[in-house]
């Protein structure tokens, strides 16, 4: 709990908004009714951005000196809090941007202490404190949207290097079929499948009430066999790209979160498929994430507290006295 006795304030920051709240990590919730959520536009300038972090950040009444946790995506410099932001169409303005003495500046109370965390790390810190990760030694954890974020941990200790780890712990990087992984697996990917499949320029359902992933999945269930497919195969094709990594990673449990997994029905199945092939990580426990709306914002205030984890990652302390 933080020192006003109401919350360790979080903002948790993704590719089209960004979600403050107050957590109780003694109960491990959200704290009711303390959070709020603001749209973002990645490609607006900086000043704009940080605007609406800071808005956002201030919803939330901190009258106190706290500790903030903020979840974002890389690249970041999540020790120095600068943006490294370049060539991933999202907050190219926040490229070398002191965003942590901004926040610093702008956000209530003002902080002790700012600790940044990258957003799939955060997430699985609130699953293996208050979820689906808890009680494993060695588990990853992967998250599904516009792109696809990854985290491993050993032992409370979050890997970037090593075996079975990917360079900086990022599935991302690795590629399926020759090509980048996310032009296989992600939003953007999954959609342009089914287009290319069907020559329809939009997928969404006539009458049907979801985008995107979501519109296409909703027609797999209606019998739309093209739908289908095309989660099955992306799917059992990230199953088998990420076998080698976890096999030799001794992974206890796949943990996955991310936008995506309202579809777990239609991603489940061929993940698994993917990943047991041929008999391997037969031990291997895959699961939706237990805390998917909020293990990130769990996450990055168990960070920025230091609660049931050996510090990794970045503490920018507050500019103002």
């Amino acid at each position: 709990m933080s020192p006003s006795g109401r919350g360790s304030p979080v903002l948790e920051v993704g590719g089209s908004h960004v979600t403050a709240a107050l957590v109780d990590l003694r109960a491990g919730v959200v704290v009711p009714y303390s959070s709020s959520r603001a749209t973002l536009d990645p490609g607006s300038g900086g000043k704009e951005i940080l605007g609406v972090l800071i808005e956002c950040g201030a919803s939330l009444g901190v009258k106190t000196r706290e500790r903030w946790g903020v979840a974002l995506p890389g690249p970041f410099d999540y020790e120095r809090g600068i943006g490294m932001f370049e060539g991933v169409a999202k907050f190219d303005a926040l490229r070398g941007i002191d965003v942590g003495a901004a926040l610093a500046e702008g956000l209530p109370g003002p902080p002790t202490s700012i600790t940044f965390v990258n957003d799939a790390e955060a997430f699985m810190w609130g699953e293996r404190l208050f979820g689906r990760a808890a009680g494993y030694d060695r588990s990853v954890g992967i998250t599904l949207g516009t792109g696809v974020g990854s985290a491993f941990f050993a032992d409370g200790v979050v890997l970037r290097s090593g075996q079975g780890v990917p360079p900086e712990g990022y599935v991302h990087l690795l590629e399926i079929g020759g090509r980048p992984l996310e032009d296989t697996v992600s939003t953007r990917a999954i959609i342009r499948e089914y287009r290319r499949r069907t020559g329809q320029r939009s997928p969404w359902p006539s009458g049907g009430t979801g985008e995107g992933v979501a519109a296409i999945a909703e027609r797999a269930r209606a019998g739309d066999k093209v739908a289908a497919s095309v989660f099955s195969v992306a799917f059992a094709r990230l199953g088998a790209a990420l076998r080698p990594w976890l096999q030799a990673f001794q992974a206890q449990v796949l943990v996955v979160g991310g936008a995506m997994t309202g579809s777990w029905d239609l991603i489940g199945p061929p993940l698994r498929e993917g990943l047991h092939a041929g008999g391997q990580l037969a031990e291997l426990v895959v699961t939706v994430a237990a805390r998917p709306l909020d293990a990130g914002l769990l996450g990055a205030a168990a960070r920025a507290q230091q609660v049931g984890s050996v510090p990794a990652g970045g503490e920018h302390k507050a500019a103002r006295p």
